[in-house]
């Protein structure tokens, strides 16, 4: 610790110290994904009854929080996330989570700006502080440091186990911005690398997989599909690629390993791989502990379209709920159930519709089944409390089991025939009847 060790010491609590700063009405934020804290938030927990009206804000968990489990009633806690993990919609099932609606992205500035509730408490799990007296805020660099600068009390929660992740900027706090010190080291929780492909996970990535070319840029989500993905590219004789996305994920360890990713081509960046947080296996983990091939930025400058579009040929990959005859983009409900999130989604579409040779795609099955009925996923408008994630002006490449749609710059009429193009051959008789009713078919359309 060096020089910084008495003032170490004089800062480090308990966790049941450190929660006292918690008063009722306050906002408390945690830190995100895998980097959320234990130890704080089973130690505020225990102060159920003795607050009210306390407000936590974090983002995708990987456990239910402990305020939440020992809060059933509210009386002392109202649970939030910025982006609904399957835990979270478990929890917001029985009304014990709230959505924050937003563009990922825009976190740090509204924060900045006073567009949301300002943290009055921040608990940010971190690596130990090194020798110059910095926290680094780990796998999940996000918008901790915005939150920082604007919070009463920051209390660090300092875990062994939590990589380094170099920077980009913005990736740590000094210890003369702490307030409080806490240790707690467990293993950081981790998600499978491997996801169980479909046929039409395969099928839908073998589609993208035509789209991308040498020195591409990629930017890649969660889940089969996109793991699919990148496996095929893997596999493939694509070369020079580089890395710019919301999410480091274990297919870009698989990538770089197999020669894939030089990032030699990018024009911002060039050389390193860029990411937000990172999500996955211990191997992904200790893959960006102190890797000086990987930057960590604050989401604001990863999901700045502005930055994205400044490297050449990016391929964003995202997945959706359904899209309507329009071209509007459901990513984040099922009616009136929300189930995921806004994200870093419509940033990356724009910023790789301003790549010069950047694509986005928006995927999804052709089908899907709710109540024991399967239903098609191209729809003739979105369903009654859909949200529009990306707008019909944004959307561009389009994909399904079925093929791929550039509906960018299309008339209406011509976007409801190429949707119909690619949706399920059982639907697409029922799809050109309403069409027809909505005034967007024409008798020069053909259907193969």
């Amino acid at each position: 610790m060096g020089r910084y060790a008495d003032e170490y010491r004089s800062k480090l609590r308990t966790p049941d110290e450190a929660v006292k700063v918690v008063k009722s009405g306050d906002w408390v934020y945690y830190s995100h994904f895998a980097m959320m804290p234990r130890a704080l938030d089973e130690a505020l927990a225990k102060r159920v009854g003795e607050v009210s009206n306390v407000n936590i804000r974090c983002v995708s968990p990987l456990r239910q929080p402990s305020v939440v489990a020992a809060d059933p009633e509210k009386k002392s806690f109202i649970y939030n996330s910025g982006h609904m993990s399957g835990i979270d919609r478990k929890l917001g099932d029985k009304g014990l989570c709230y959505y924050i609606p937003g563009n990922y992205g825009r976190v740090p500035i509204n924060i900045r700006n006073g567009y949301m509730y300002r943290p009055n408490v921040l608990f940010v799990v971190t690596a130990p502080m090194d020798k110059n007296g910095f926290f680094n805020f780990g796998a999940a660099c996000s918008y901790m440091r915005a939150a920082s600068e604007m919070a009463d009390y920051v209390v660090v929660e300092v875990n062994e186990h939590a990589p380094v992740c170099l920077g980009g900027e913005q990736e740590s706090i000094h210890i003369s911005e702490v307030d409080f010190i806490v240790e707690h080291s467990a293993p950081l929780p981790t998600i499978p690398a491997e996801f169980e492909a479909t046929e039409v996970d395969k099928a839908i990535a073998g589609h993208i997989l035509e789209h991308i070319e040498d020195g591409a840029c990629l930017q890649l989500g969660i889940g089969g599909m996109p793991n699919t993905v990148g496996k095929m590219i893997a596999d493939s004789d694509l070369k020079d690629l580089g890395i710019h996305s919301e999410m480091m994920a274990d297919a870009f360890v698989d990538l770089f390993e197999k020669g894939k990713v030089t990032g030699a081509r990018k024009n911002l960046d060039k050389y390193k791989m860029v990411y937000t947080f990172a999500l996955g296996s211990q191997k992904l983990y200790e893959f960006i502990d102190s890797n000086p091939l990987c930057a960590t930025y604050p989401v604001d400058l990863t999901n700045s379209p502005e930055r994205i579009a400044m490297n050449d040929k990016v391929i964003a990959i995202n997945n959706a709920v359904e899209i309507d005859l329009y071209g509007q983009v459901n990513s984040e409900s099922s009616g009136f159930r929300n189930i995921s999130g806004t994200g870093g989604q419509l940033d990356f579409i724009i910023g790789a519709l301003n790549s010069r040779g950047g694509k986005g795609f928006i995927c999804l099955s052709s089908t899907t089944t709710k109540n024991g009925q399967r239903v098609s996923r191209i729809v003739p408008w979105l369903s009654p409390g859909s949200i529009v994630s990306v707008p019909r002006s944004y959307s561009s490449y389009v994909v399904t089991e079925y093929g791929v749609a550039n509906i960018m710059g299309k008339s209406t009429y011509r976007k409801a025939e190429m949707l119909i193009e690619i949706a399920h051959p059982d639907f697409r008789d029922e799809l050109i009847k309403a069409a027809a009713e909505q005034r967007i078919w024409t008798r020069t359309n053909r259907i193969e």
